[in-house]
C-alpha cells in the first residue's frame, strides 16, 4: 500500500494521524486504531520574534497563555537608547522539563555574534542585564510536548555617568567625565587616542565637566570589523603615566565600539489617488534615506505632497546610506505592502522577500555607487475600501564587494518556521489583491475575493 499526502501553496491545518498493521490474508481485523484525544492545536501559520525599540515593553511565546507550537525558532532583538542597558525579567516560564528540549537563550547583543548570558529553562523566573543597549532573546522548541510558554518584561536603565558613547552617521562621540578622571588621579589632558595624539583631528574638546572625543569612522586609528550581523567600528582611549621610572596609578583603557546592525528596516508609503507621506528611520546606527523619483534616470526626486499616482504607474525608489564610511553596500532584501500603516501581518502583499522577486513588475537599476540601491514596481491598491498602500522595506548593509556577504547572495529561500526579528515575519497575502478602475491593465491574482483559499 502507498499513501501519498499532498498540500498546496496556501493555508495550513493540523494534518492527520494514521496507524497501520498487518494481518493474515482473508482475515479482516477488528479495528484496533487507538483513539486520539481531541486537541486544539493553534494555527501553524504563525510568525514570532520581532524588533523592540521602545524604552520598555513586554513579549511572550507564540499563542501565550495557550501552548506554544513545536519546532519554533523565535528571536526578539531589543535596542534601547544609547548609554542605557537592557534589563529583562521572565515573569512566567512553563516549558517542557529539562533544558535540552525547549528553552530560552539570552544574548549580550545580537544573537549571531554575541556571547550568551544565560539559558532559561522551565520554572526559571529570573532577571538579566546586558552590558550595552542591545540584547537578543531566542526561543527554541523541539518536535514534541508543548506547554504554556513564557512572558517577559524588559526596561532600559541608565548606564554609569563616567563615560558615554553615541554612534552618529559621521563619527563616534565619546565622552569621559572629568570628575571620574580626577578620582583616578588623572587630569583632562592625560587621556588621548594612543598613537594619534599628534593629529589635531583626533584631539578632544575639554569642557568644564567632560572630555569629548569626536572620532571619525575612517581615521584616528578606528578599526572596522564585519561580523555575522554587525559592522563594528572600534577605538581606544587611554590615560597612562608617561614619565618617570615608577608609577602608583593604574593605566586607564576605555574601549569604545559602535556596532551597526546590517539589517535595516525603513518605512515609506504611497497612496493611490490620495496623498503621499515619506518617512526615514535611523536604525542600528546607519541612517538610510529612501525617496520616490519621477523617472528611471533618478535625477529628480518627488517633492510634491500629496503625490498622486495612477494604478499600474511605474514607481521609482532610491535608497542611500548616509554615512561617512563609503566602503559599504546596500541591498534590498524585502519589501512588503499593506493597506495599514502599522500592521504588516494581517493583510499584506510581497513585492520582494529575502531577495526573491515576488511581483512581476519589480525591477532593479544599476547605480554609480554600491551604497545606493534603486528599484521600481507598478502601483496597485487593496480593493476600494483600502485606498492606501504602505510599504515596509528591509535593507541590508554590508561591506562593499564582499561577495560572501548577504548583499551579494541574491535570492535566499528560508524556512517559514526559522523566524528571526530581521527575517521572515510578514505573511504573504495574494487572494484579496485586485486592480480597480477603467484603465485596469492586469490582475494581481487569479482568485476572486470569495475564494476560501485567499488569505
Amino acid at each position: 500500500m502507498t499513501v501519498r499526502f499532498r498540500s498546496d501553496g496556501s493555508i495550513q491545518n493540523v494534518g492527520f494521524y494514521a496507524q497501520y498493521n498487518s494481518f493474515p490474508r482473508g482475515l479482516l481485523p477488528v479495528s484496533t486504531i487507538p483513539s486520539v484525544p481531541s486537541t486544539d492545536y493553534p494555527n501553524l501559520n504563525y510568525s514570532c520574534g520581532g524588533f523592540l525599540s521602545q524604552a520598555s515593553g513586554y513579549f511572550s511565546s507564540p499563542f501565550y497563555p495557550d501552548n506554544y507550537p513545536n519546532n519554533a525558532r523565535c528571536v526578539w532583538d531589543i535596542k534601547v537608547p544609547s548609554n542605557h542597558l537592557v534589563t529583562i525579567t521572565f515573569r512566567d516560564v512553563q516549558l517542557e522539563g529539562g533544558c535540552n528540549y525547549d528553552y530560552i537563550e539570552v544574548f549580550n547583543g545580537p544573537s549571531h555574534s554575541s556571547p550568551i548570558i544565560a539559558r532559561v529553562c522551565d520554572g526559571a523566573v529570573r532577571s538579566f542585564t546586558s552590558s550595552s543597549n542591545f540584547m537578543s532573546i531566542r526561543f527554541v522548541t523541539d518536535g514534541s510536548i508543548t506547554r504554556r510558554g513564557f512572558r517577559a518584561e524588559y526596561r532600559s536603565i541608565r548606564s554609569n555617568d563616567s563615560t558615554s558613547l553615541s554612534c552618529l552617521p559621521d563619527h563616534m562621540l565619546a565622552s569621559v567625565s572629568r570628575s571620574y578622571l580626577q578620582s583616578l588621579g588623572y587630569s583632562a589632558r592625560d587621556i588621548v587616542i594612543p598613537w594619534w595624539n599628534g593629529s589635531y583631528l583626533c584631539h578632544p574638546q575639554i569642557t568644564p565637566t567632560q572630555v569629548i572625543f569626536t572620532i571619525p569612522y575612517r581615521n584616528c586609528g578606528t578599526f572596522k570589523q564585519v561580523d555575522n550581523d554587525t559592522i563594528s567600528y572600534s577605538n581606544l582611549l587611554r590615560a597612562a603615566v608617561t614619565n618617570g621610572i615608577i608609577k602608583r596609578r593604574k593605566d586607564l583603557n576605555i574601549h569604545i565600539s559602535c556596532k551597526m546592525l546590517q539589517n535595516t528596516w525603513v518605512n515609506t508609503m504611497y497612496i493611490t489617488n490620495d496623498t503621499l507621506e515619506i518617512k526615514e528611520v535611523q536604525y542600528g546606527g546607519y541612517n538610510v534615506n529612501i525617496s520616490f523619483y519621477t523617472s528611471s534616470s533618478f535625477s529628480r526626486p518627488v517633492t510634491s505632497s500629496p503625490y498622486v499616482v495612477d494604478l499600474d504607474q511605474n514607481l521609482y525608489l532610491q535608497a542611500e546610506i548616509i554615512h561617512s564610511d563609503t566602503s559599504l553596500a546596500l541591498f534590498v532584501d524585502t519589501c512588503v505592502a499593506s493597506p495599514y500603516p502599522n500592521d504588516f501581518t494581517s493583510l499584506t502583499y510581497d513585492i520582494i522577500r529575502s531577495g526573491c522577486v515576488r511581483d512581476v513588475t519589480y525591477q532593479t537599476y544599476s547605480s554609480s555607487s554600491p551604497h545606493i540601491a534603486r528599484f521600481k514596481f507598478n502601483s496597485f491598491h487593496f480593493l476600494n475600501r483600502f485606498p492606501s498602500v504602505y510599504l515596509q522595506c528591509k535593507l541590508v548593509v554590508c561591506r562593499a564587494y564582499d561577495y560572501s556577504s548577504r548583499c551579494y547572495r541574491g535570492c535566499i529561500v528560508r524556512s517559514k518556521r526559522d523566524v528571526s526579528s530581521y527575517q521572515e515575519k510578514v505573511d504573504v497575502v495574494l487572494g484579496p489583491i485586485q486592480l480597480q478602475g477603467p484603465h485596469e491593465k492586469k490582475s494581481l491574482s487569479k482568485r476572486s475575493p470569495s475564494d476560501p483559499h485567499a488569505h
